[in-house]
């Protein structure tokens, strides 16, 4: 099940204004085909998936804590 949050494009000014803080994040494609969903401080997960993924576009869901990111996640995936 996806984020109910317009897309935004995942490119520099995206990581570099996404914030220093736990998340859950799901990834999609150029047409905005969700491609997956991961967890973890938004900001660095952003950097290594522009730098190492094939994502074209983000949106994300902010947490409390890694395991208020989980529990984000499994709602997402099992929803």
């Amino acid at each position: 099940m996806s984020f109910h949050k317009p897309w935004r494009d995942l490119d520099r000014g995206t990581v570099r204004s996404a914030p220093d803080r736990y998340a859950c994040y799901e990834l999609g494609d150029a047409d905005g085909n969700t491609v997956g969903f991961g967890t973890g401080v938004l900001r660095d997960e952003l950097k290594e998936t522009l730098a190492y993924g094939d994502a074209a576009k983000v949106r994300w869901e902010l947490a409390t804590s890694p395991e208020h990111a989980e529990r984000i996640l499994e709602e997402h995936v099992e929803g």
